[in-house]
């Protein structure tokens, strides 16, 4: 298995989960727009956000990235320096608050790598996704004994 098929590529890239081709974001990390995601994938059309508020299971996910990030201080601190209680504070302030919007846009393609995966033929998917029919129309025409799994 090669890297670019790794949801480790995905999101280390921000890259889209499903073509790893398409970008996450639009914009820098360090600009006013930096959570901003365009609507779809620009390449393989994967909707970035299937229904309403998905991102908020996201924040489990900022959360959990966020205590890493304060156990790494403080033992870098503790192992390489043991510095006074002040400075312990100040370093587990500041450098996580630097890296908010680093944090959050990981955390962001950390959780949309949990419900999609990489396809190597993912043109192929885009299209059945647009013009799949409904299945409560084929469902109605195919009689209640034949149906699978009934």
């Amino acid at each position: 298995m090669s890297l670019k098929t790794s949801r480790l590529y995905s999101i280390i890239k921000l890259k889209c989960p499903r073509c790893h081709e398409g970008n996450l974001f639009t914009s820098k990390a360090y600009s006013l727009k930096f959570m901003h995601m365009p609507e779809k994938c620009l390449v393989c059309n994967l909707r970035y956000e299937p229904e309403p508020a998905f991102y908020t299971g996201a924040m489990y996910v900022s959360y959990a990235l966020q205590v890493a990030m304060f156990v790494a201080i403080y033992t870098a601190l503790r192992i390489l320096f043991n510095p006074p209680l002040e400075i312990y504070f100040i370093t587990m302030i500041a450098v996580p608050a630097m890296l908010i919007p680093v944090t959050l846009r990981l955390s962001r393609a950390i959780y949309i790598n949990f419900f999609y995966s990489y396809h190597p033929d993912w043109t192929r998917l885009a299209d059945t996704e647009t013009h799949q029919p409904s299945a409560t129309k084929t469902d109605a025409h195919i009689p209640q004994n034949t149906r699978p799994g009934i």
